[in-house]
């Protein structure tokens, strides 16, 4: 049986050049000219070595390396570039790179280190050694991704939570912004005070200072008793302060006082008070771009921006889609009582192609709906609400533009493949996972995670 070699390149030439010089000498290569798409091949198991030319700019090798390093596979990894340094070579070998060859490099040291590694047995990466802990593959805090800007995003909040330091989180709506403030907090060494929210896209400005410092009785029309404000109620605690772009500027200058002072003044009193609290700013717009424009305060900015949190939208996490669908899917099956009934290939297809403007909380809520109207059964692409559908009419038919247009069809286009792939093989094993995954040369497990990946689950009676 040959061994497996897995090509990781953005020139089909230059994987022709690997396969002449590897295949006389038994293996048999399988390239892949997009990083995403080789991680996932690397994922399916099966390959002896894995190779990563680096010659190109598009592709970040070291992003590569620690995609395979998070995924835990165990694969020993060669990098070929044409511009070696000893400094980009310590680098990655620093994320995991098994060995680092340099170009001009002959067929015969080609075979030699892919040799020296293909008849190494594979060994897991250590845990001292890999990048992202594992319950990140398997969700953090109620928050699920294979994306690897999310997977810095949780280790972030890991390494900020037990501070004290304020931090920003910025997103565009829907993408979970609230769930990372709740996460900090439970991490943090506040955990066992109150950690207290506060929209500031809800209240008027005169409303909104007496909700975050109080007011004194009599301070205005209808304040017929003394309140505390959230910071004082959420002293020794934890204030989050939702859409924090929408203060005015009025109410930005206060809250700068109270943040440089750490003390609270109730609107209608003379009487200030100490609070200790830790601040946690959420904002759906760039607060920097709104500064050179005067509608934000630097000053405050300055103050807020100490720890920044960039969540990515959906439509830029690659595999999450189909990811969250099924984990929603399940959960509302399971409160409902219902079998789970999974999405049609056609069906999870669609809602990869649609760009997702409410992000993950429009996915939840379009999931919702289904498992209300559909539940139990196999959700089919006549069952998607008409905006999904139509999105694919949307996309364009013409040959792409940009360099990101022809990346993003290219990931469609492997995506559907894949799906494709799996399909056909458990069509063609009457949807047995064991089977299917001996038909096609895979592991089982990473059969089962692949399936997983795109959202499919095919019917668990049939599987042995």
């Amino acid at each position: 049986m040959s061994r497996k070699v897995l090509v990781i390149a953005h020139d089909s030439a230059v994987a022709l050049s690997y396969e002449r010089a590897l295949c006389p000498a038994g293996y048999a290569v399988h390239f892949y000219d997009h990083p995403a798409a080789g991680v996932r091949g690397a994922l399916a198991g099966g390959f002896d070595v894995i190779l990563v030319d680096q010659t190109t700019p598009e592709l970040d090798t070291l992003e590569i390396l620690r995609q395979v390093k998070m995924a835990k596979v165990p694969t020993k990894v060669v990098i070929v570039s044409r511009d070696a340094t000893v400094e980009s070579a310590v680098a990655a070998m620093k994320e995991g790179a098994a060995d680092y060859l340099r170009e001009p490099c002959s067929a015969e040291d080609l075979r030699l280190a892919v040799d020296r590694f293909a008849d190494s047995p594979p060994t897991d990466p250590s845990p001292a050694t890999t990048a992202v802990p594992s319950e990140y593959l398997q969700g953090f805090e109620g928050m699920l991704s294979h994306c690897p800007a999310m997977w810095e995003a949780f280790a972030l909040i890991r390494r900020i939570a037990p501070t004290e330091s304020t931090v920003l989180v910025t997103g565009e709506s829907g993408t979970g912004k609230e769930m990372v403030a709740r996460a900090i907090h439970r991490h943090s060494r506040r955990r066992d005070r109150p950690l207290l929210a506060c929209d500031c896209t809800a209240l008027a400005p005169t409303l909104l200072e007496s909700e975050l410092f109080g007011h004194a009785k009599g301070s205005f029309s209808g304040a017929i008793a003394t309140k505390q404000g959230l910071f004082e109620v959420a002293h020794e605690g934890t204030l989050l302060l939702d859409e924090v772009a929408n203060l005015s500027l009025e109410t930005q200058r206060k809250l700068l006082r109270v943040l440089e002072s750490r003390k609270v003044r109730k609107v209608g009193d003379t009487v200030e008070h100490d609070v200790d609290i830790r601040l946690i700013a959420t904002s759906n717009r760039v607060l920097a771009e709104m500064v050179k424009v005067g509608e934000f305060r630097a000053d405050l900015y300055y103050r807020l921006n100490v720890v920044p949190v960039f969540l990515p939208p959906l439509r830029q996490r690659a595999g999450d889609v189909p990811l969250l669908a099924t984990a929603f899917l399940e959960r509302f099956s399971r409160q409902m009582e219902v079998e789970v009934g999974g999405f049609s290939s056609e069906a999870m297809r669609q809602l990869e192609v649609y760009p997702w403007p409410g992000n993950v909380r429009e996915l939840r809520n379009i999931v919702e709906r289904l498992s209300v109207l559909y539940g139990g059964s196999r959700i089919e692409s006549s069952h998607l609400p008409a905006e999904v559908r139509e999105a694919e009419s949307a996309c364009p038919t013409q040959s792409p533009r940009t360099w990101e247009e022809l990346k993003r069809l290219k990931r469609q286009i492997t995506a559907d493949m894949e799906r494709q792939f799996l399909t056909d093989a458990l069509e063609r094993c009457s949807h047995n996972i064991t089977q299917a995954a001996e038909s096609v040369g895979m592991q089982r497990s990473n059969f089962h995670a692949l399936l997983r990946s795109h959202g499919l689950k095919p019917e668990a009676k049939r599987d042995g």
